[in-house]
């Protein structure tokens, strides 16, 4: 049994990297697996991921496009499609600014593959990464479009964007290491992309765990006080019941008995006006204490990166 303390990490680094490195790195948490990482591996874990249609981790990876459009009937057709998980805005004159993850972009094309705008965004994305769409390549035909032109807007360039601007279109990612409770209110909020460890396929006993159980360590017992013996006792007792289970039964039968008070790692992704709501409910002196453990630290910590979006916790 090991007890640790909660932490976060904000992940600015990771979005430096490319599309597919961000989503394999996201996506191994899942397993916990992040030790098979290298040079080569994240196409073939790209590939695995869209073979078999786990699209939550294809949303770890959001680009944003400036497309120009000079048919008006063209833009109103984009906005009637009511494209889902994408970010858009008129700029000046006949110029739209989208975000997106990839999975947001392979919706719009399967979805709105009739309208000229998601056309020449998806044949613009299987040029500049074929990757992600070489499965929809024989519908994504590519097509002659005068008028539109689509390029891909640098980071550099979002976080030039106007304060209001670059709150809807810059996106971070935060990896916490909490416990499930913590874990279970955090996923209620949208819109968000999540990735977390999974108690059904990772298997504590093994090697790469450490032959244990992780538990958080609680906020409200002071260690050493009756409370918090009592409260290690009974993580013994469930990391022994667990333990024993996995002799005759899988890690998904076995997390049964496991509580709220195992450690688990999630990646939460967002904009940062996501983020700004986040934070305004979550250090609030009514949100769980567990969470402004990490929250209020957190706020602080975005304070200092982000001046412009973020204030100091009180």
């Amino acid at each position: 049994m090991r007890i640790i303390d909660p932490s976060f990490h904000i992940l600015d680094e990771l979005e430096e990297q490319s599309l597919e490195v961000r989503i394999e790195y996201c996506g191994r948490i899942c397993y916990k697996s992040e030790e098979r990482i290298d040079a080569g591996s994240a196409a073939p874990f790209v590939r695995k991921m869209l073979q078999h249609q786990h699209n939550s981790v294809l949303e770890m990876a959001v680009l944003s496009l400036q497309v120009e459009c000079r048919d008006t009937g063209a833009i109103q057709a984009l906005f009637a499609c009511m494209p889902r998980f994408l970010q858009i805005d008129r700029l000046a004159g006949t110029s739209l600014l989208v975000t997106g993850s990839i999975r947001a972009f392979r919706e719009l094309w399967q979805e709105c593959h009739q309208e000229v705008i998601p056309q020449a965004i998806c044949c613009f994305l299987l040029a500049q990464h074929p990757l992600f769409f070489e499965d929809l390549q024989p519908k994504i035909m590519p097509v002659l479009l005068s008028g539109i032109s689509v390029r891909k807007v640098p980071l550099g360039e979002v976080n030039s964007l106007p304060v209001a601007l670059q709150a809807k279109h810059r996106f971070l990612a935060v990896r916490f290491v909490v416990n499930r409770a913590v874990t279970h209110e955090l996923v209620r909020h949208r819109p968000c992309s999540f990735l977390q460890e999974s108690q059904r396929y990772c298997r504590y006993s093994s090697d790469r765990f450490g032959n244990e159980v992780t538990f958080i360590r609680p906020l409200f017992y002071k260690e050493g006080s009756p409370e918090f013996e009592l409260w290690e006792q009974s993580m013994k007792i469930c990391e022994h019941n667990y333990l024993r289970l996995l002799g005759t039964s899988s890690p998904q039968a076995a997390r049964s008995v496991l509580p709220n008070s195992c450690k688990t790692e999630i990646i939460v992704y967002a904009n940062i006006s996501q983020w700004q709501h986040i934070l305004q409910l979550r250090t609030s002196p009514a949100a769980d204490p567990s969470m402004r453990e990490v929250m209020l630290p957190l706020q602080a910590e975005l304070t200092t990166r982000y001046p412009m979006h973020f204030t100091h916790p009180l």
